[in-house]
């Protein structure tokens, strides 16, 4: 785990190589309420609030996850170590996506169709700063952290921008998030989702998008939003949603595929193979990953399933190595 700094992106557990992927399975989720362990004693599965309906999960140097809810934009942390957890910031009454934690304590939360971004200090719960991205048609979809900057994803805006919260020194947080338009090859598509997950290149220059509906890696100039097609040697990553990157391995969710594509990526970002999918029959339209002690851990959206008060949603892992 890289060194504490006053302001990084969350580092995650080192990963070795995922094992081959089981046969495809589109099975429901396991029932929410099994906790089932791995060797480590750790929960492979665990419940969330009834009704919660999850959708982003980060995890940082210590053995929690938290996740935001489609809901109400609550933030729900859960103990890595046991499955259990609680709402420990309260939403307000409007989504939460992607969702990412820094060095410090701060969760960088999307808002979804608000359009806004929130940071949350993970320790109190307190909402220490608030931006609005987009308007009208949008939604704010996944965050990445780079370091010096949050860049967050708009799926629905038909003129297609990145957004940027620009870190000062100390990891002081803007005033106001900056725009960046999306040219090159990146061309909107108004049949669904477009730009949705993101993470860094492998040599940090650059930023990988992944968009939805057409299956398209981008990788994005960060200085001028610029995106250029990654070349995928003709495989498709359709339904691709939350993005993990891990040295040069990249993890891209495919949330209604029920499925994990895992590329290996080559330095610049330009191009990238398929080694495999990762399936499991607990995959419930898994929408974004992240890692801890060699596993994958992923909450299951259930976006097939009508949302009620009473839905059970969970979060299951997978053996990485």
């Amino acid at each position: 785990m890289s060194r504490r700094r006053t302001v990084a992106a969350a580092s995650l557990a080192a990963l070795g190589l995922v094992a081959a992927a089981a046969p495809a399975a589109h099975a429901a989720a396991s029932p929410a309420g099994v906790v089932a362990r791995h060797h480590a004693a750790y929960p492979t599965s665990f419940a969330l609030p009834d009704g919660f309906r999850p959708e982003g999960i980060a995890i940082g140097s210590g053995p929690y996850a938290y996740l935001g809810s489609l809901a109400d934009g609550s933030i729900y942390r859960a103990d890595l170590r046991t499955g259990k957890g609680k709402v420990i910031s309260q939403g307000p009454g409007t989504p939460t996506t992607g969702v990412k934690i820094d060095a410090a304590g701060r969760l960088f939360a999307s808002g979804g169709g608000a359009g806004d971004a929130r940071v949350i200090d993970t320790r109190t719960g307190k909402v220490l700063a608030s931006y609005q991205l987009g308007s009208g048609t949008t939604f704010i979809n996944d965050v990445v952290l780079t370091g010096d900057a949050a860049w967050y994803t708009d799926s629905m805006s038909p003129q297609p921008a990145l957004y940027k919260l620009a870190l000062g020194r100390g990891g002081k947080l803007p005033k106001a998030a900056q725009r960046l338009p999306l040219s090159g090859d990146f061309v909107y598509d108004p049949s669904g989702h477009n730009a949705n997950g993101i993470a860094r290149t492998p040599d940090g220059k650059g930023l990988l998008i992944v968009q939805s509906t057409t299956g398209k890696l981008f990788r994005v100039d960060p200085k001028t939003g610029v995106a250029r097609t990654v070349d995928l040697g003709g495989e498709s990553v359709v339904n691709g949603d939350g993005l993990l990157l891990r040295g040069n391995t990249l993890y891209v969710v495919q949330n209604r595929t029920n499925a994990v594509a895992v590329l290996k990526v080559n330095h610049k970002g330009t191009s990238a193979k398929l080694l495999r999918r990762i399936t499991d029959p607990r995959f419930d339209v898994p929408t974004t990953v992240a890692a801890f002690k060699g596993r994958l851990y992923m909450p299951n959206a259930r976006f097939t399933t009508t949302p009620t008060p009473t839905t059970p949603y969970n979060v299951v892992s997978v053996n990485a190595r």
